[in-house]
């Protein structure tokens, strides 16, 4: 095990080539393209998440639903998501990550098809129902997935979930169909999510399993098969191995202890018994899970049309052009986080995102209140700007990077229990934001709101600053040190 004075300093994996002071060696497409497809699940779940957005100015005029059923509508699904997202776990560990992901992609398939036929307040809440096993599922096994097939110079760009661009095809998707009939257009929205998922769990299958799952079955040899695919390097796969093999609990049975939820040793040692490094590991995942959402990016993604109409732009379809330069910006600064994560650092990014939404959320907050006091052009601007700004801030740090640092912050042996257990906290608190934003802008203002989520993103930039190491370049056992000190 390495000293805790090396910590800062020992890579994840030594690279061979950069020992002998050559060119780094390329990067592993296979790898990249296993996450990728791996990645594409989430794609639908940010796809069905966010086209409420748009959906809603629809439903509630074809379907007459108030408010409260609106608000119960687009948040109900993060509540709903708790039980497949605690499940996860125990199913990436019982079916294999590939597994669990096909699974997800035939929950999504009937999820996208109920909602398109729904004709009712309930029969939409089932569908969200049936829609939400496949995204907790796909989140956290995703995650998951891509930090066990990436060989080390890949891991952070390719554990970013692709979440952003299913929330920009889902603002398209509104603005596209916008024009027909209203009682046609929502549906034909989610009627478009009804295909992907069938192709996407055929491509599934042909993808390798994790290996750290198939070490931790015992399966030693079938691992090194899919490292050798997956590494730079043979030298790189024989040490992601060694380093698997002396983290991983194999298990072959399941156990007579165990509980269905991931063997119960495990929720213990997480939540019962802690030691003081899991305990600090905890706060760190549970901390930045809570933060990413509390900081109301829900309430942009999902209520962005009303905000910008509460500005003053005259027509829906004005508004859903807006949401479309929304996702525009938010997919392309998750792609400058994706290239300066793994130069930087996370924490560099981390603290410049919660800062960067601190500040574009009072932006946001001081543009509604000067509705009386400036002209309507100037006040639209000023409010899609900010927006705009908070969506890009938002986007380069604290919305990928949250299960990136979650998944190589936790043990191996936990990592599973670990991540659904960040996730649920994530959900929850998603739930409450999308839930409660029409209602609480009524009592304390829509800008009253805005600053209130300013508030949460300052403590977030405190949090982190405080609370969470840098995870770059750190191998499991540094991690170890790291939180044992």
């Amino acid at each position: 095990m390495a000293h805790a004075d090396d910590a800062a300093a020992v890579p994840l994996l030594a690279s061979p080539a950069k020992a002998a002071g050559d060119k780094p060696p390329r990067r592993n497409m296979y790898a990249f393209a296993c996450a990728t497809l791996a990645s594409m699940t989430t794609i639908l779940v940010g796809y069905n998440l966010a086209l409420m957005s748009g959906a809603q100015l629809f439903i509630r005029e074809d379907l007459g639903l108030s408010d409260a059923q609106i608000e119960v509508l687009a948040g109900s699904i993060n509540v709903f998501m708790l039980a497949s997202i605690l499940a996860a776990g125990w199913a990436a560990d019982a079916l294999g990550r590939r597994g669990t992901l096909v699974l997800a992609n035939v929950s999504l398939m009937a999820g996208a098809l109920a909602m398109a036929l729904g004709g009712s307040f309930p029969a939409l809440m089932l569908a969200r129902c049936v829609t939400s096993v496949g995204s907790g599922f796909s989140i956290v096994v995703t995650s998951v997935y891509n930090a066990e097939i990436s060989p080390a110079s890949m891991r952070g760009f390719l554990s970013y979930m692709f979440i952003s661009f299913g929330l920009l095809l889902s603002y398209v998707s509104n603005y596209a169909f916008a024009g027909l009939p209203v009682h046609l257009g929502w549906r034909v929205m989610y009627a478009a999510g009804v295909l992907p998922p069938v192709l996407l769990a055929a491509g599934v299958l042909a993808m390798p399993e994790s290996p750290r799952w198939l070490v931790m079955r015992g399966r030693h040899a079938e691992a090194r098969a899919v490292l050798v695919r997956t590494s730079d390097t043979p030298a790189e796969a024989d040490l992601r191995l060694e380093e698997i093999k002396q983290q991983a609990v194999v298990v072959r049975e399941p156990q007579a202890s165990d509980d269905g939820w991931g063997g119960s040793s495990v929720w213990k040692e997480l939540l019962v018994r802690p030691s003081a490094s899991v305990r600090r590991i905890l706060i760190c995942v549970v901390g930045v899970h809570f933060f990413q959402q509390a900081s109301g990016i829900d309430a942009i993604v999902l209520y962005s049309p009303l905000v910008f109409r509460k500005a003053g732009m005259p027509s829906n379809k004005a508004v859903l052009g807006a949401t479309v330069g929304v996702g525009v910006v938010k997919m392309c600064f998750v792609l400058v986080a994706a290239l300066f994560s793994d130069r930087l650092g996370r924490r560099p990014l981390l603290l410049a995102s919660t800062a960067g939404v601190a500040a574009s959320m009072a932006s946001l907050g001081a543009a509604l209140i000067s509705a009386g006091a400036s002209s309507l052009p100037a006040r639209v601007a000023a409010t899609v700007a900010s927006v705009l700004a908070f969506m890009a801030a938002f986007s380069v740090g604290l919305g990928p990077l949250a299960g990136t640092y979650s998944a190589e912050v936790m043990p191996l042996r936990l990592r599973a229990q670990g991540a659904s257990l960040g996730m649920a906290v994530n959900r929850l608190t998603c739930a409450l934001v999308s839930m409660t934003f029409i209602s609480l802008a009524d009592t304390i203002t829509m800008p009253g709101c805005f600053f209130l989520y300013a508030g949460v993103a300052a403590a977030a930039c405190a949090f982190v600053y405080a609370r969470m190491p840098e995870t770059r370049g750190r191998s499991l056992e540094d991690m170890d040190e790291l939180f044992a000190k």
